[in-house]
């Protein structure tokens, strides 16, 4: 299965929340996206590992992806290890994406961190033809994604682009809230976390809007790059 773009996050939730804005765009413009999560989020204060991944389904199907993979990772214990730097490996293989979203660089949670490294070192790795991966019986043939971009998550990170999601904020945050254990409910009785709260929720809409401000655009998503952009022409930019 070939696919435009391969969105990695360490836990269900996170590719909604860093760049669901992108993906509803991408898809919109009919561009392919598959969904990665790396763990199944087991640790979350909130709900259970089986609500979230009923969640992540929900999502998924608001957003349009063409499928979504949980690689049961171990969640609050991303390593940089061998054996899941392999499975990250099959799933570059088998989808062979033009381009990879991956965590943040540097944020609250310390798998973000892991993930963005681990995700960066394997797509690196799915590259190298001495390296053999069997999926399904078969032998997978190599494939190294052209660029890596990560997504911006808690802490304010200085975006190197941003992309325009003025006509798809309200899809994101629709995606979002299909977690619903996961953030602002008024009516729950769980112990609040820091994305439980009124003010994390309503921030997914002002950063956008301040990133808009920056870029010209009404909201945008930002991200960071492994490598420099080559431009053709300057078709496209926001004068």
């Amino acid at each position: 299965m070939k696919t435009d773009i391969l969105a990695f996050g360490a836990h269900p939730d996170d590719v909604e929340l860093g760049c669901g804005g992108t993906i509803a765009k991408l898809i919109s413009e009919g561009k392919t996206c598959v969904i990665i999560d790396l763990t199944r989020g087991e640790l979350g204060t909130r709900g259970t590992d089986e609500i979230r991944h009923k969640e992540a389904t929900e999502s998924a199907k608001i957003l349009g992806v063409s499928a979504r993979e949980n690689l049961g990772m171990k969640d609050g214990f991303l390593v940089n290890s061998e054996a899941y730097q392999l499975e990250i490996v099959k799933m570059i293989r088998k989808y062979r994406p033009e381009i990879v979203l991956a965590n943040a660089i540097d944020d609250r949670h310390p798998d973000h961190a892991k993930a963005a490294k681990l995700v960066s070192d394997a797509c690196f790795l799915a590259g190298l033809r001495k390296i053999e991966t069997i999926v399904d019986g078969e032998n997978q043939e190599v494939w190294r994604p052209k660029q890596i971009f990560h997504y911006i998550q808690w802490k304010d990170i200085k975006p190197e682009f941003v992309i325009d999601i003025s006509e798809h904020l309200n899809k994101k945050l629709e995606a979002c809230m299909a977690f619903k254990t996961q953030f602002y409910d008024p009516k729950s009785t769980e112990p609040e976390t820091p994305i439980t709260s009124k003010d994390f929720y309503e921030s997914l809409t002002y950063r956008a809007q301040d990133l808009g401000r920056l870029s010209g655009v009404i909201y945008a998503e930002g991200f960071t790059t492994e490598k420099l952009i080559a431009m053709k022409n300057f078709d496209g930019i926001v004068l």
